[in-house]
């Protein structure tokens, strides 16, 4: 099986990947999104850390999240929308398989580079497709990068329109 990691996709699309990380720098918690062991969603809080060609998540030792990731490591993450209803930057969202990181040196050594207190759970990103929705003028684009399909942009205007895919786009 096939790793995605984050510099696969940087490498991949290096001008998306910035700008979608610009967007996770601007503020330190953003919105993780689980399934519990009965299949229902639970979003909590999270910070996240990009580092040498990953996205982390880390959280508390015994947290409801990393039991859930633990189970299912299906997620979804969600930007921190900010203040107000500006959002000049839209928004960006990211969804993968989470792979917990349990060697311990590999632990320890993540943990003196952040400052992390111990213990914790630290997973990394598998990525499966990373979103970024931005209004321009008149219109909601829609970029989207997959594994399978590449990059992809989706315009729609205010009207009846159906959306439609701009290949000239970032």
């Amino acid at each position: 099986m096939t790793h995605t990691s984050w510099a696969v996709f940087e490498q991949a699309e290096p001008e998306f990947a910035a700008a979608v990380q610009a967007r996770f720098a601007q503020y330190p918690h953003h919105v993780l999104a689980t399934l519990r062991k009965d299949g229902s969603p639970r979003a909590a809080g999270l910070n996240v850390d990009i580092r040498g060609g990953e996205l982390w998540l880390g959280m508390m030792f015994g947290s409801m999240k990393a039991r859930d990731l633990q189970h299912d490591p299906r997620f979804a993450l969600h930007t921190n929308p900010g203040a107000g209803e500006d959002m000049p930057d839209g928004d960006a969202r990211i969804s993968g398989r989470a792979v917990e990181l349990v060697d311990p040196p590999e632990l320890h050594r993540y943990a003196e580079e952040t400052e992390t207190p111990h213990p914790f759970h630290l997973f990394y990103a598998d990525l499966t497709e990373v979103v970024r929705v931005r209004v321009e003028g008149d219109e909601l684009v829609v970029r989207s990068w997959t594994p399978e399909h590449g990059l992809r942009t989706l315009r729609r205007a205010d009207d009846d329109e159906p959306p439609r895919e701009d290949h000239d786009a970032l």
